[in-house]
């Protein structure tokens, strides 16, 4: 499939005609200064226009593309779009609706997404026939869970005004770790993963077993590292204190946050790490602190990101300066070696990165944690994005439904644990049968004991397992007192433990308690069917009386074992006022997901 990916920013136009089959970008165009000498570069020629308003030039640029793709059959356009607030959290099919949207979370992002629209709307005129599709940056970090994405203000106001973290670069980041994880020969969701994305903007991504759970940008992408002419991340005192003694208004300090500061504002020649870079060998002590500053913080955030993850198994550098810096790349990894990442330094000067070779090991061969560089490729992953949603909207949904259950505490116990709490040579007893094939509640119960308080007789789940585990609600998390993540069963690594109370004994777990990711059970007959494959993750649509609700982020599990049902926590199911028999369905659009249905 033939995808025109288009990035409409504020003085230029990307576009790229790349086939999602080989990865083969088969034309290529710019149009570049558009506020001041607009020229557009395509097929190694360039030509000057005539200096008019952006949409006119944006106008002018698609109709000299759609000349040159005449040779090229075109089955869609994927948009890049900034921000999409909590309203996307994938690639949708653009209407007017959708549209609507994204200029509604201008106020989000007010100097990207309506230049991003802009784009959006002059295309569609210029190719009305086509499929458009909009990818936007922040959606890969929808699973950021509310300890990461909150600040900590007032919750009315927070709420009314839509302040939360967000995150961007979610596609690069998305992309250098699934590209990581393939050259690991590895499942991503087995992995641990920090990706630093370093070019003129800079952000970092904490990825846990496939999922974002911390990113360094914020509510707008000026919080987190240092970047070419951003500050990154900076005391809010500063601000209060140079609007009254630096005599600065509002846009004085927007202008010196995101134009004027970041590795402009500490070298005091030039926002080009390469620039800098050769004026600190020639001795530029202001370009050597700059060089300093903008490591220590990538590193600061990777120890950050290692212990939010409670371990890490690769660390990816990717972007303008991650994949092109070698002494950039030395700075941020030489002190890593306290936690198990271990640089080899002639690997790391002899990377080269294409787009047969986008992959470099340079850690030694004992290193525990890899080290990565890896070269990103946004329009790639755009397009195929773009190409999935386009080739999904073809399909006719007869799919049937899926049964929802909702799961109450429970705990899976070990033969061990089980005669330590009830007694030597002690079995289960079967209370009644799930809906698991082979899976039973049993007459068994026992105390869960955290630092603040107890719950008593939690239900022990059948036969018994190769490791202890127990899932809690996020409402069980705090009354006991225990900080559990979000994670799949059965990944109970770096997880908190408790104290379990039986009638026989006592035990102490050093982890075990998680709560439970929303997942689906399914029979590789269903998979099949429904055209997924294990740990996909999913969306899942749910009428609900006159509501309909969305649940998004919830991960496939396969196995001959298993049978058709979706499994929900009692919060959510509260939450949602879910009761017995409810059914979902499998969303293979997001269209009515994103704009029609309530989020749970």
């Amino acid at each position: 499939m033939n995808i025109l990916v288009l990035n409409s920013g504020s003085s230029s136009l990307k576009a790229a005609l790349i086939d999602t089959v080989s990865g083969n970008t088969r034309l290529e165009l710019s149009l570049e200064r558009m506020l001041d000498q607009p020229i557009i570069k395509c097929k190694g020629t360039s030509f000057n226009l005539v200096l008019e308003g952006r949409k006119k030039l944006l106008e002018k640029a698609l109709d000299h593309l759609k000349g040159q793709c005449s040779d090229h059959e075109i089955h869609g356009l994927g948009h890049r779009v900034v921000h999409g607030g909590e309203a996307f959290s994938q690639p949708i099919l653009i209407e007017d609706e959708v549209e609507k949207t994204i200029s509604d979370l201008a106020k989000l992002a007010p100097l990207h997404n309506p230049l991003n629209l802009l784009g959006i709307q002059v295309a569609k005129a210029a190719f009305p026939s086509m499929p458009h599709i909009a990818v936007f940056d922040t959606a890969f970090h929808c699973t950021l869970p509310k300890r990461a994405r909150t600040y900590a203000l007032p919750k009315e106001l927070a709420e009314r005004h839509g302040i939360r973290r967000y995150g961007f670069h979610g596609t690069s980041h998305a992309y250098v770790a699934e590209l990581a994880a393939q050259h690991l020969g590895q499942d991503l969701r087995q992995l641990n993963i920090i990706t630093c994305h370093l070019g003129n903007g800079c952000s970092m991504a904490a990825i846990e077993y496939g999922r974002s759970v911390e990113t360094s940008m914020g509510m707008t992408p000026l919080e987190g590292l240092v970047m070419g002419t951003r500050s990154g991340d900076i005391d809010p005192g500063i601000l209060i204190y140079l609007k009254d003694r630096a005599d600065l208004t509002l846009s004085g300090l927007d202008d010196l946050l995101n134009k004027q500061s970041g590795l402009k504002g500490l070298s005091g020649i030039s926002n080009d790490m390469r620039d800098i870079i050769e004026k600190a060998s020639e001795g530029d002590e202001d370009c050597r602190l700059a060089m300093q500053v903008f490591a220590h913080r990538v590193r600061k955030y990777i120890g950050a990101y290692a212990a939010t993850m409670g371990g890490v198994d690769a660390i990816v550098f990717t972007g303008g300066i991650g994949e092109n810096s070698a002494v950039i790349r030395h700075r941020i990894a030489q002190r890593l070696d306290f936690m198990g990442a271990l640089i080899n330094e002639d690997k790391n000067t002899d990377v080269e990165l294409s787009h047969e070779n986008p992959v470099a090991d340079f850690a030694m061969n004992h290193s525990r944690v890899r080290l990565l560089a890896v070269k990103t490729n946004e329009q790639l992953s755009i397009a195929q994005q773009s190409a999935k949603l386009i080739a999904e909207e073809n399909k006719v949904n007869t799919l049937p439904p899926i049964p929802v259950a909702i799961s109450a505490r429970h705990m899976h116990i070990t033969q061990e644990t089980l005669e330590e709490l009830f007694g030597k040579g002690y079995q289960l007893t079967e209370k009644k049968p799930l809906s698991q094939p082979g899976q039973f509640a049993a007459n068994e119960t026992v105390n869960i004991v955290g630092p603040k308080n107890t719950i008593e007789r939690v239900r022990i789940l059948g036969p018994v397992r190769s490791k202890n585990q127990i899932e809690i609600s996020r409402t069980d998390e705090f009354f006991l007192g225990i900080d559990a993540p979000i994670r799949e069963s059965g990944k109970v690594v770096n997880s908190p433990g408790c104290v379990v109370v039986g009638p026989k004994g006592k035990v102490t777990l050093n982890e075990g308690v998680i709560c439970a990711w929303r997942h689906i059970h399914m029979t590789p007959e269903d998979a099949a069917l429904f055209q997924v494959k294990d740990r996909d993750i999913v969306e899942i649509k749910i009428e609900n009386g006159e509501r309909s609700l969305t649940f998004g982020n919830v991960l496939i599990r396969v196995s001959p074992k298993y049978k058709l049902e979706m499994h929900i926590d009692t919060d959510e199911g509260n939450a949602a006022e879910i009761g017995r028999n409810a059914m979902g369905a499998l969303v293979l659009t997001s269209k009515e997901a994103h704009l029609k249905s309530r989020r749970i």
